[in-house]
C-alpha cells in the first residue's frame, strides 16, 4: 500500500485515500494526527507492510499542523479516529465526547523550554532570569503544559513571563530569526533547534516532574457505530511498536523517510534520541498503566493532572472525568480474541 502525505488548505489540513486492488471490499477508516511525528509512525510501518489490508481496513489520512485544530475538526465528523498530545486530547473529551482508547507513547522528556542567543547560557545558570521575558510555544498543546510545570518548578508564575502563541514552524523561523531567545517545542522541532541554532533544553516535561503521553483518540459518533474497527485499528497501531522493536534498523530507515514526506529532515542521531527518549507500550503494559483494578488508572492520574491544567488557564471551566472519557474496552477486546490478539503481539518480546 502507497500513502502520500500532502499538505491542504481547508482547515490546514491534507486527506489522501489508501487503496488496494481490493479496498472496495475492505471497511473505510478515517486517521487523523500531526505529519513527522513519532507517535505516528506506527500507521506508516502499517502502509508498507500492507497489514491494514490484513486487517480488512481501508484508511484515509487526515493531517493536522497541531492538536487543537486536529479536535476541532474531529467535532463535525472529518475523521474517526487519531493520535494526538493528551492536552488535545483532554481538551476534546471536555467540548466534544472525544474518548482516549489508548496510549501513543510518553514524550515526557521530548517536550521542553529551550534557550538560544546570546543570553542562553546565563538563563541556564539562573532560570529565573526568563522573568519578564516571552516565551514562543503552540497553545492548548502538550508544550503548554510542560511550560507552565516548568515555571512552577522555577517558581514563577505564569505572569511572569509573556506567552507568544505561535505553530511550532513558525517558533523556529522566529528564533533562527532572532526574534526570540526562548521556547517550547515538541520534538523533532527540539533537535532542529539543537542542531542548527545551538539550543540548550532548559527544562523538559520530565525535569518538571510532569508525565506528557500522546493518545489514541475516538469520536463519539464513531464509537458508538464501529467498535470492531477501532480494535482492528488498535491491532495494527499495537503491531507497529512491536514490530519496530523487534527490527530497529529498519524501522529507524523508515522512520527517517516518514519524516521527510511529512516535510521535515532530521539526522539520523535525531531520529536515535527520537527512539531513545520516547518510551512505547505494547499491549499488555497499555493494559496495566489503564487498569482500574485498584482504584484510579495511572493514565487517570496524567489525564487528571492535565484537565486540571486545562481549567487553571481558563480553556475549559471544569475537568472532564477520566471515568467517562478514558477507556481500555476496545484493548480488552483485543487481549480477548484469539485473531486479533496474535496480530497486535506477534513481534512482542516472548
Amino acid at each position: 500500500m502507497s500513502v502520500k502525505f500532502m499538505p491542504g488548505a481547508a482547515l490546514g489540513l491534507a486527506i489522501t485515500t489508501a487503496l488496494s486492488g481490493a479496498a472496495f471490499a475492505q471497511e473505510k477508516i478515517t486517521i487523523s494526527y500531526q505529519p513527522a511525528m513519532y507517535w505516528a509512525l506506527p500507521l506508516h510501518f502499517a502502509n508498507e507492510k500492507g497489514w491494514w489490508a490484513e486487517m480488512g481496513l481501508a484508511p484515509e489520512f487526515v493531517t493536522f499542523p497541531a492538536g487543537a485544530p486536529q479536535i476541532a475538526a474531529g467535532s463535525s465528523g472529518p475523521w474517526d479516529v487519531g493520535i494526538t498530545g493528551a492536552v488535545p486530547a483532554v481538551l476534546g473529551a471536555s467540548r466534544f465526547n472525544i474518548s482516549t482508547i489508548g496510549i501513543a507513547n510518553d514524550e515526557s522528556r521530548t517536550n521542553a523550554l529551550v534557550v538560544a542567543g546570546p543570553d542562553a547560557e546565563a538563563i541556564l545558570a539562573d532560570p529565573m532570569q526568563i522573568k519578564g521575558q516571552q516565551i514562543l510555544l503552540t497553545t492548548n498543546s502538550t508544550v503548554d503544559f510542560t511550560a507552565r510545570k516548568c515555571l512552577e518548578k522555577f517558581g514563577l508564575g505564569y505572569d511572569d513571563v509573556r506567552f507568544v502563541n505561535l505553530g511550532q514552524a513558525q517558533i523556529i523561523t522566529a528564533m533562527s530569526s532572532g526574534s526570540g531567545s526562548v521556547a517550547g517545542v515538541w520534538a523533532p522541532n527540539l533537535y532542529t533547534l539543537e542542531e542548527k541554532m545551538g539550543a540548550k533544553p532548559l527544562c523538559s516535561g520530565a525535569d518538571a516532574g510532569a508525565v506528557v503521553p500522546s493518545l489514541l483518540i475516538t469520536t463519539e459518533a464513531f464509537a458508538g457505530a464501529s467498535p470492531g474497527q477501532i480494535e482492528k485499528f488498535l491491532a495494527v497501531y499495537l503491531r507497529g511498536w512491536s514490530w519496530a522493536k523487534a527490527n530497529p534498523e529498519e524501522a529507524r530507515k523508515l522512520a527517517l523517510d516518514f519524516y521527510a514526506t511529512g516535510g521535515l529532515e532530521v539526522t539520523p542521531e535525531s531520529m536515535e534520541k527520537e527512539f531513545a527518549l520516547r518510551p512505547v507500550f505494547l499491549l499488555d503494559e497499555q493494559l496495566a498503566l489503564m487498569s482500574r483494578a485498584a482504584g484510579a488508572s495511572k493514565l487517570d492520574a496524567w489525564a487528571g493532572e492535565i484537565g486540571a491544567f486545562l481549567t487553571t488557564v481558563g480553556t475549559i471551566t471544569e475537568a472532564p472525568d477520566s471515568a467517562t472519557h478514558i477507556t481500555d474496552s476496545y484493548l480488552q477486546a483485543i487481549a480477548a480474541d484469539d485473531k486479533l490478539r496474535a496480530f497486535a503481539t506477534e513481534f512482542d518480546p516472548k
